[in-house]
C-alpha cells in the first residue's frame, strides 16, 4: 500500500499550490498505483472552486493538466526507477499543483545517485529500430513535457517533468 506523507494525512490535496508526496514499493505495482494516484489527483483539481463553471453547466477543467500525459509520463519514471536502478530504498512520487497559471510538476525519487539515461532529443537522422522495445520512455517525457530533467537529492536522485495547465476550450454561447 503506499504511503501518504504531507501536511495533511488523507487523499492527496488537489487544490492549486498543492504538493504531496508517496512512498510505493519498488516493484512492479508501482507503476499501476502511481497511475491511478496521478489520474485521482489531477481529475480533482478545483472542480468546485471559484470560476469553476464554463459556461455550459460543467466544471472548467482548464486549470489542470492533460491527465493522460501525466499519467503516462508518471508512469514511465516509476517503470524506469523501478527496473534501471540499484539500492533498496523506496520509491517517492511528489506532485506539486500550480496555482495560476495552472499545470503541475512531477518527480519520482529513487535511491539510487546514478543519472538517468539521456533526457535529451535523439539526432533526427540517427536510424530507429522499429522493433526495439525500450529506450523510448526518457524520449517520450523530453517531447511531451513542457520541461524535465533530474538532480541529486540527500538519498539519490530525482527525475522531473512538468506540465502546463490545458487551455480553456473555446466553444460557442448556447443559443
Amino acid at each position: 500500500m503506499p504511503e501518504l506523507t504531507g501536511p495533511a494525512p488523507g487523499p492527496p490535496a488537489a487544490e492549486p499550490g498543492a504538493t504531496w508526496r508517496v512512498h510505493l514499493p519498488r516493484t512492479t505495482a508501482a507503476v499501476p498505483m502511481a497511475r491511478a494516484l496521478i489520474r485521482t489527483a489531477l481529475g480533482e483539481i478545483d472542480p468546485d472552486g471559484p470560476g469553476a463553471a464554463d459556461g455550459h453547466g460543467g466544471p472548467d477543467r482548464s486549470g489542470r493538466p492533460d491527465r493522460d500525459t501525466a499519467e503516462l509520463l508518471t508512469a514511465e519514471l516509476v517503470a524506469n526507477a523501478v527496473e534501471h536502478t540499484s539500492g533498496e530504498g523506496a520509491i517517492e512520487l511528489v506532485v506539486e499543483l500550480f496555482a495560476a497559471p495552472g499545470g503541475c510538476q512531477i518527480e519520482v525519487h529513487d535511491p539510487d545517485p546514478a543519472r538517468p539515461g539521456q533526457l535529451v532529443c535523439p539526432d533526427p537522422d540517427a536510424e530507429v529500430d522499429p522493433w526495439q522495445e525500450h529506450g523510448r520512455g526518457l524520449l517520450l517525457i523530453r517531447a511531451l513535457s513542457s520541461d524535465c530533467g533530474h538532480r541529486p537529492t540527500a538519498h539519490g536522485k530525482a527525475v522531473w517533468f512538468t506540465l502546463p495547465r490545458l487551455p480553456a476550450q473555446r466553444r460557442p454561447p448556447r443559443a
